[in-house]
């Protein structure tokens, strides 16, 4: 059992610079207009108020687009991306935030903060941000 004199916060560890694309942009105008790409991915707007976010991972585009060798120029993300996408209070503390990712199998999720997205966390950054930076206390 780990011993914290600080609870780690999501908000502490998480990713402040990420990709958020229109769900209407084709696989290649996205790649084109990535400028984050160490995220994994890439965020998907929501199209009104009362929409959710998405997500396209790496990983989508290669078992949806280049595996079945489909044109990047003809693809949207809206056909490829995973809606809607589990999201993680900023203030959520590490340990849980590991397990709820754990419990459904997700790698990387977006933080949320008053209902807008602030970031993304991945298991490494719950490790190497958080639980690496704990033992430094």
């Amino acid at each position: 059992m780990m011993t914290h004199t600080r609870i780690v916060r999501v908000a502490d560890v998480m990713m402040k610079d990420f990709d958020m694309m229109d769900g209407k942009l084709t696989v290649k105008e996205a790649l084109l207009a990535l400028k984050h790409p160490d995220s994994g991915g890439m965020l998907i707007d929501k199209r009104h108020e009362d929409d959710e976010y998405g997500v396209v991972m790496f990983a989508d585009i290669a078992k949806k687009v280049l595996g079945p060798d489909r044109s990047p120029e003809r693809v949207n993300l809206y056909e490829i991306m995973s809606k809607p996408v589990l999201s993680v209070p900023s203030q959520m503390d590490i340990r849980y935030c590991a397990r709820l990712m754990e419990r459904f199998g997700i790698a990387r999720a977006p933080v949320m903060d008053a209902g807008r997205v602030v970031g993304v966390v991945s298991f490494d950054d719950l490790v190497l941000r958080g639980l690496r930076e704990s033992l430094h206390r």
